[in-house]
């Protein structure tokens, strides 16, 4: 659990930045970028929509991701499944994922097959076709997706209970997924009303990372995506956004699924922002160094070493996002322990950091792992075209993107002190305990 975490928050904080990085605009508004890298005879093929959960209609939640399945049914010149199978037999793999801010779809292929992914991913942009059958399948299957993956899983209702009571106004509160009772609703004509809005050139950008010429794929992404209309008028994003929370929210969730009790704190915190990126790196080494590291980070040495109290604590920062993104804690007591200890252990532990601020050598330390994450990461084609993909997608430009690495190595133990003091605010957060239905707040 603790490696998977370093590694997610390492992966989010040092971008690679490929070498050789082109950019230019269709002339029906879509963007292109190419990431080329001639190490390996592959490219990684990618296309964001600049769409995701938090852009659906009121009332329609989960049709973003609902959409992302009907995408691999049919078009005017596709059979339902052959775009799969076709990157299957061309030896590559495809997939897709929806976020709250963006919808993406890849391919991996071997580098001369470039144009014939285009071809297709430019077919089903402004092509799709789905069936009433298509509809009620595929509607079937994100139904038993919500089962599998949250209904039956007391951490994850959790997750959604925590954030809808983070968010009381802004559509990060809902579910990628959707609830229930409104995806059992969506039908044909919401599909097909997303898609015509959202699924257009104007509204995505084409990445491209591996073995090409920039040349090369301009003429491509000319050849297969400049014949497609955009969509007119497209309205800016705009989102309702947060009133200001003024005290502290708090929930206690029980479920007899639950085999070991904990407790999470979530804080709303301040996202990466184009051209004001400081204080989101400061986030960054504030999420690694408290709870980054499973023996060194401040929070595993104070809960888990010198005064065992905790199986396991972490941190982390969530904010590649548009709006407002979340810094969390996370704290498994020992069995002996009480939630109420538990809580009140971390609490005495944060209240500690603050006051001793920074480990000198820890932060050092941190910074060299960050530079070396970034070098890792240029080896994975597939990993720059989803990190500038990502980052684009959220309205950041390739100046940000690329600015990004030098923007955390001039962080200062200063800067990541006054983060800590601003974002550990009790009213931004919200609390919570989840544990067995009979436990009744032990941890016994």
């Amino acid at each position: 659990m603790k490696n998977g975490l370093t590694a997610a928050l390492i992966a989010m904080a040092s971008p690679a930045v490929a070498a050789d990085v082109s950019h230019f605009t269709l002339d029906n508004g879509m963007e292109v970028v190419v990431l080329e890298d001639h190490r390996a005879p592959v490219v990684a093929h990618t296309v964001w929509y600049k769409v995701g959960a938090a852009d659906e209609p009121m009332g329609k939640s989960g049709i973003a991701h609902f959409l992302e399945h009907l995408m691999f049914k049919g078009t005017d010149d596709l059979a339902a499944g052959e775009l799969s199978e076709t990157v299957t037999l061309n030896g590559g793999s495809d997939n897709a994922f929806t976020s709250w801010d963006y919808t993406a779809y890849y391919q991996r292929v071997a580098a001369d097959r470039l144009g014939l992914m285009m071809e297709m991913e430019a077919d089903r942009m402004r092509d799709l076709e789905m069936t009433e059958q298509d509809v009620t399948t595929e509607r079937q299957v994100v139904l038993e997706e919500r089962n599998q993956r949250t209904d039956n899983d007391p951490g994850a209702l959790f997750a959604e209970q925590r954030r809808a009571a983070q968010y009381l106004n802004h559509p990060y509160g809902v579910p990628i997924i959707g609830w229930r009772h409104e995806m059992e609703q969506l039908n044909r004509d919401d599909a097909f009303e997303f898609y015509h809005r959202y699924y257009a050139p104007n509204n995505a950008i084409l990445v491209v990372a591996g073995d090409v010429e920039p040349d090369e794929v301009f003429e491509l992404a000319k050849t297969y995506y400049g014949p497609l209309e955009p969509t007119p008028d497209l309205a800016p994003r705009v989102r309702p956004q947060e009133p200001p929370q003024l005290a502290e929210r708090r929930m206690t969730m029980t479920d007899p699924r639950v085999a070991q009790p904990y407790i999470m704190r979530t804080y709303l915190a301040q996202e990466r922002d184009p051209g004001a990126q400081e204080e989101a790196a400061a986030l960054v080494f504030l999420a690694e160094l408290l709870g980054g590291n499973s023996t060194t980070s401040y929070l595993a040495q104070k809960l888990a070493f010198e005064d065992p109290k905790a199986i396991y604590v972490g941190a982390y920062y969530d904010g590649t996002s548009i709006d407002d993104g979340t810094f969390g804690l996370i704290m498994v007591p020992t069995p002996e322990l009480s939630l109420e200890e538990a809580e009140a252990a971390l609490d005495a532990t944060l209240a500690s950091f603050l006051e001793d601020g920074v480990d000198l050598e820890e932060f050092e330390s941190l910074k060299t792992r960050l530079r070396a994450g970034r070098i890792y990461a240029e080896d994975n084609i597939e990993g720059l075209a989803r990190q500038y993909g990502q980052e684009l997608a959220i309205g950041l430009s390739l100046d940000d993107v690329e600015s990004w690495p030098d923007i955390l190595q001039a962080v200062t133990p200063d800067d990541v002190m006054v983060a800590a003091q601003e974002v550990f605010a009790r009213r931004n957060a919200v609390t919570g305990w989840l544990m067995p239905e009979t436990n009744e707040g032990t941890a016994g």
